[in-house]
């Protein structure tokens, strides 16, 4: 998987995450709430929707490795699609100097923590519920 794909998917702006875990959790809380134009939807990866996303870019929906965003018609993954997301956030936008830092190096650290997240961060039994608000922004 490169770090980006042409998009063969007919949705834009969505963020595919692991439900499960609580630091992916909480970066989809985290970008919900500052995402003020409510441009970006988000999709559990355990979810029938996100399966099949997950599927369509090669990402194992058992062991998921990756997150990624389908955005401007491309998907992008690991270090990649946290930057695409975080740089169209209000008030975001520096962080495209990230960009600057070798991708191999963005994308080791990325996979450390996509490799320890479970024993770092937690893990929950099932996906977590949001709210009513964010709900609606919710693709199952």
């Amino acid at each position: 998987m490169t770090s980006r794909a042409k998009n063969p998917w007919p949705d834009d702006d969505v963020i595919l995450y692991d439900g499960v875990c609580v630091f992916c959790s909480r970066w989809v809380r985290i970008v919900a709430a500052r995402d003020v134009k409510r441009r970006f939807r988000f999709t559990a990866i355990q979810s029938g929707y996100g399966t099949r996303l997950a599927q369509a870019f090669g990402i194992n929906p058992e062991d998921p490795d990756t997150n990624a965003v389908v955005h401007g018609g491309e998907a992008f993954f690991k270090s990649d699609a946290a930057l695409t997301v975080l740089s169209n956030l209000p008030g975001w936008s520096w962080v495209r100097v990230l960009y600057a830092v070798p991708k191999p190096l963005r994308d080791a650290m990325y996979g450390l923590v996509a490799r320890n997240r479970y024993r770092i961060f937690g893990k929950y039994e099932e996906c977590f519920v949001p709210d009513a608000e964010m709900r609606a922004r919710v693709m199952e």
